[in-house]
């Protein structure tokens, strides 16, 4: 038998040429001292992501990418599929752990120094990979397709809407049209299973093969100072005076680390289950508080407390800066010290970091969300925005409130403050606009037109037409003549 399969293995070694490859780099010398706990988070997270990639694929076999049977096929998995419950909480918690994995690799990689000199291009892949594994995150929260998908997906799109000049076309982009619909879940199926993993693998390999070219970083002495002109000789010279294989001196380290954390993962997963779905999504009907996954409730708590003048300036300054710091780093700091020891501000820049971080995750759990999502609870519409208007006009008075609109829209100081408030709305947006932002939505607001019937539609337009001051015009087109203008009775 040893000998059939010696013969198997010689046959196709003729043909791949493997054999040498994988020799080398389980041979490859690495300093001694480098056989650390501190240096096994980039093997793990490589093996978190396998197991995002094996509980994907049988995830794929059942779930199925529309909007009216995701939740439904989610479900079936919870309840129906044998063991379904158990891949779908290995594959999100395996999400969970893959963040933080990469996260305080990240962070080690930094204190140590080790995007220096000649590492730069393996930190700046790095910085790619971290991107790649929150976008896998966000969009396999969508996929669940449930109340927490619905509005987080429109928050993102909302995000996306406040870039210059390309926002309007890359909400489309993102969402497949104006509204969320089967279309958005199937962009990001896409995104999810296909786009992103291959992505994601390809900088992988390429992330190894340079680990494998340049050697894994060496304990940072402190003393130890990176100079361009003379590293990598020196380097070279470390490990042929103190070097080992990484086969089999260092590899054990690894391989433990890695078990526990597939450990971790299936006792997280049999202990709380998988995530959701919750309730079914509907723009109309808000029975929940919705809050992203874990690792962005931070996100969620600094939207919830800064004032809205500043929402735009932080969504879109804020991430493009720290995304350049982190690639320019290398190059604005590639020689000198690597030790933290003798790198104070390295330190404390993690240290605010990780502490930022976890006070914004820590009151995710307190700042309050708007709208309030009680549904059902709201004050009924002021009578003064009542008097002396048409049976129309009541009737869209009782689509507002029967449809919760003021959940997300205040009216008479009462009301959710997501929305811009809605007292002089018909000062701002003509007919044609209302209607339009009614049936397609845009921003924060969801697209109604699946919701609502047309009658509906004209009722709610026709008292969205009364919301202003008594003494002022509605808006209205002026590329029209003034006679062309629907009349709508003053306010009284």
């Amino acid at each position: 038998m040893r000998r059939l399969i010696t013969r198997v293995g010689e046959w196709f070694d003729r043909r791949l040429q493997l054999a040498a490859p994988i020799r080398e780099a389980a041979e490859h010398p690495v300093p001694r001292n480098t056989a650390s706990w501190w240096y096994v988070f980039g093997s793990a997270a490589l093996t978190v992501f396998v197991l995002q990639l094996v509980t994907g694929i049988l995830l794929a076999m059942i779930y199925v990418p529309s909007a009216s049977e995701a939740w439904s096929s989610l479900q079936s998995l919870n309840h129906d599929v044998t063991l379904g419950w158990f891949i779908r909480a290995l594959h999100g918690w395996g999400s969970n752990f893959m963040v933080a994995i990469v996260l305080i690799h990240m962070a080690q990689v930094f204190l140590f120094g080790a995007y220096k000199f000649p590492r730069e291009l393996t930190w700046i892949i790095g910085v790619f990979l971290l991107l790649m594994t929150l976008g896998m995150a966000f969009t396999g929260q969508v996929l669940r397709f449930d109340q927490d998908a619905y509005w987080g997906l429109g928050i993102g799109a909302s995000i996306a809407s406040r870039v210059p000049i390309i926002g309007p076309l890359a909400v489309k982009l993102m969402l497949g049209g104006p509204i969320i619909a089967g279309a958005t879940l199937s962009r990001f199926f896409a995104l999810h299973v296909f786009v992103i993993p291959g992505m994601l693998i390809g900088l992988v390999c390429l992330h190894l093969w340079m680990v494998l070219k340049l050697g894994i970083n060496e304990w940072p002495m402190p003393g130890r100072v990176v100079k361009k002109a003379t590293y990598e000789n020196e380097y070279h010279a470390l490990t042929k005076k103190d070097g080992a294989p990484f086969v089999p001196y260092a590899v054990w380290k690894d391989m433990f680390f890695a078990a526990f954390i597939l450990l971790a993962v299936a006792a997280c997963a049999v202990y709380f289950g998988p995530f959701g779905p919750t309730g079914r999504p509907d723009p109309t009907i808000i029975q929940t508080a919705p809050k992203p996954d874990y690792f962005f409730l931070w996100l969620y708590a600094i939207l919830s407390l800064l004032p809205p003048s500043m929402e735009t300036p932080a969504l879109l300054i804020g991430p493009v800066v720290a995304i350049m710091v982190l690639l320019l780093l290398p190059f604005l700091s590639g020689e000198g010290e690597k030790s933290w020891r003798r790198r104070p501000i390295a330190v404390l820049t993690i240290l605010l970091i990780a502490i930022s971080l976890g006070t914004l995750t820590h009151l995710s759990g307190y700042t309050p969300w708007s709208p309030h999502m009680n549904a059902w609870s709201g004050d009924p519409v002021p009578d003064q925005f009542l008097r002396g208007t048409t049976a129309l006009q009541r009737q869209g008075a009782l689509v507002f409130q029967v449809k919760q609109c003021r959940n997300c829209h205040s009216l008479g100081e009462a009301g959710g403050q997501r929305g811009p408030a809605l007292d002089s709305v018909a000062v701002r947006l003509t007919r044609d606009q209302l209607i339009r932002q009614v049936i397609q939505g845009g921003g924060n607001m969801p697209a109604y037109g699946k919701n609502l019937s047309p009658s509906e539609t004209t009722a709610l337009v026709a008292f969205l037409e009364t919301l202003r001051p008594p003494n002022q015009a509605p808006a209205r087109n002026a590329a029209l003549g003034v006679t062309q203008q629907t009349h709508t009775p003053a306010q009284p």
